[in-house]
């Protein structure tokens, strides 16, 4: 699998560095490869993209989203479009790592590899399936988070 990943801020709301930008994009193909080991099947939407693009938007754009494609109101941390789209709201980041005590860009970590998980088949609809899905992601945020931080510190 040969993955290009475009992450785009589209918001001023939170401030992104872009040398986490990169950071993201330079480990995101090898999550995706992780995300797809962890597949509910082998025939996922992310095991047949060639490029994903992933929109960092904040709570306005998140929850106009939110109910043009799910109708429900609010902004929310992920969304994700089987065509090979995620949008992710940075200001629940900001607010989610603030509640738990995590570095922001480890927060926009776990949202890149959960809509990663979701292209690879995963739900998190129901209780048992949310936990599969969450032990799935909260491994590969371990195993990737150490690069990032490395590569953000620089």
């Amino acid at each position: 699998m040969s993955l290009e990943v475009i992450i785009g801020n589209h918001q001023q709301a939170t401030r992104i560095p872009v040398i986490w930008i990169t950071a993201l994009e330079s480990i995101a193909p090898a999550a995706a490869q992780r995300a797809l080991a962890n597949a509910t099947s082998g025939d996922t939407p992310l095991s047949h993209l060639a490029t994903l693009e992933v929109a960092l938007v904040d709570d306005a754009t998140s929850d106009t989203v939110h109910r043009d494609f799910m109708n429900i109101e609010g902004p929310t941390d992920v969304i994700t479009f089987h065509h090979g789209e995620i949008v992710i709201g940075t200001e629940v980041a900001e607010r989610q790592a603030a509640e738990y005590s995590e570095p922001l860009a480890r927060e926009l970590l776990r949202y890149l590899i959960h809509g990663m998980l979701h292209l690879a088949g995963h739900e998190d609809a129901d209780p048992q399936s949310c936990r599969t899905m969450e032990s799935a992601q909260e491994t590969i945020v371990a195993e990737f988070w150490p690069d990032l931080q490395h590569r953000i510190n620089c």
